[in-house]
């Protein structure tokens, strides 16, 4: 499952809170509510439903998971998605993380998301 901007933040509620089900995440300029919108408190044991608190099980059960940000895109969603991928790298999760050079919370950038992120579906891991 994969989405753009608020379809990103979605994507990320629902894949994470069904594992049993999505195996390929893809946050096109959108994931990690709680540091888009301010808090930024996130608890990697408990969040999600605790699927982040075991970096190893997560890891056997996504293949990919993508998160990406326009190196343009208005400061509050710029932040907040690198403090997303800096709390996903503390917390073991692998993950690829993109900046979009040059671009904003724009088609450009959702282009060069999609561009990058659609060959990974197809490899046999992306680990």
């Amino acid at each position: 499952m994969a989405g753009l901007s608020m379809g990103g933040m979605q994507t990320f509620q629902i894949t994470l809170n069904h594992l049993d089900t999505f195996s390929y995440i893809g946050g096109f300029s959108g994931a990690g509510a709680g540091f888009v919108f301010g808090g930024n408190s996130l608890d990697p044991k408990t969040a999600y439903n605790r699927v982040l608190g075991d970096p190893a099980a997560f890891n056997k059960k996504v293949h990919l998971a993508w998160l990406d940000v326009g190196t343009a895109e208005p400061e509050r969603m710029h932040t907040g998605l690198i403090s997303f991928n800096n709390f996903l790298q503390q917390a073991g999760i692998q993950h690829v993380f993109y900046g979009s050079p040059g671009t904003a919370h724009e088609w450009q950038t959702w282009r060069r998301d999609l561009n990058l992120f659609a060959p990974l579906l197809f490899l046999a891991n992306t680990h």
